[in-house]
């Protein structure tokens, strides 16, 4: 059975000092929430901090607001069943609520946290196991390696991106607020990221996510999220589409934006597809070279679960499938793209 080694557990009693703990405490402190991530990789030797910071009784992380002048506020400390089941979020952002019920089991979503699943460590089959296993195996560059043991000679690490919450916020344009010693910093989330497996993120380590803010969504605004796993329960995505579209009256796309998890360091906006479906009509031709730009622009490697090549090939249908359910519009089943057996 692996255990938790020993550290030290400090509880911060307000953001402010949660900032400048993490601060003095520097590359040796961690925030911590929920803890669903953070405590497993700490079994298995791949975070090892000396200080824990808990952020989990922070009453300014907490809060589902609807009606603010930005739009809904989140607080960044609400579990994820209190964003899936709250009723604001199903009925304006009904893909951000099936994307935060769909993280892991239902158990985990009761202590997990969307400022954790949005900042989710980045995944791979040769670093998500035991120390012992790594040992053996020889360590890879995202810990205590110099070498991407999926890409030997890769120069980057490819550890993939696989947050179920963060697509939707960016196809959304949510923006992120963060607390840290200098005050509050307002970022867009499509500039929270970057494609990188190590250094994924743009937020500093001695800053800490307050609340996401989601703006008010148009007249005619529709999104979606569809994900991709083995089982209907508890793993990560091997692929996730978020899709937001506006449409008028007349069922002419406004905007568009669709947003890949999974198969990359960091979620993949399809720019192509933007200009394919604005402005026009949106009909099945046009799902259809959307999806096939958002398979270009979807490189997956051989590091997650399911082959990477049925990964790559899954991006265009389900691609299609968001856009046809946004679209209201009819699909037939593609020929092999049967969904995985739910176990």
């Amino acid at each position: 059975m692996l255990r938790l080694p020993e550290f030290n557990y400090i509880r911060a009693k307000s953001l402010k000092q949660a900032g400048r703990l993490l601060a003095d405490l520097g590359p040796e402190a961690m925030a911590v929430a929920g803890g669903t991530d953070v405590y497993p990789k700490m079994k298995r030797g791949q975070f090892t901090p000396r200080h824990l910071v808990s952020l989990r009784f922070l009453s300014e992380l907490r809060g589902i607001r609807p009606g603010t002048k930005d739009g809904m506020w989140i607080g960044a400390g609400e579990t994820l069943t209190a964003v899936s089941q709250n009723p604001a979020v199903n009925k304006l952002f009904p893909a951000l609520a099936h994307a935060a019920g769909s993280v892991s089991t239902p158990q985990l979503r009761n202590v997990g946290t969307i400022g954790g699943n949005v900042f989710v460590d980045t995944r791979c089959n040769y670093y998500d196991q035991t120390f012992f296993w790594r040992q053996a195996a020889g360590f890879c560059m995202k810990k205590d390696g110099d070498i991407c043991l999926v890409a030997p000679k890769s120069k980057m690490c490819l550890a993939v991106f696989s947050s179920d919450t963060a697509p939707v916020l960016v196809s959304l344009g949510a923006v992120a607020t963060f607390s840290g010693p200098n005050g509050l910093r307002r970022v867009l989330f499509d500039e929270c990221y970057r494609d990188d497996g190590i250094n994924f993120l743009t937020k500093q380590s001695n800053e800490v996510l307050q609340g996401i803010s989601i703006p008010r969504p148009a007249f005619g605004q529709r999104n979606v999220y569809l994900k991709l796993r083995r089982r209907g329960s508890f793993d990560f995505p091997v692929l996730g589409v978020a899709a937001a579209m506006q449409f008028n009256p007349k069922g002419v796309c406004l905007s568009s934006k669709i947003v890949l998890t999974a198969v990359a360091s960091a979620p993949v906006v399809v720019d192509e597809a933007a200009h394919l479906l604005e402005g026009k009509t949106v009909t099945r031709d046009a799902i259809e070279a959307a999806a096939e730009a958002a398979a270009k622009v979807s490189h997956p490697v051989d590091n997650a679960d399911l082959d990477y090549w049925y990964r790559k090939r899954m991006t265009k249908v389900y691609v299609k499938r968001a856009l046809a359910e946004l679209a209201g519009i009819q699909l037939e089943l593609e020929k092999g793209a049967v969904k995985p057996r739910q176990i």
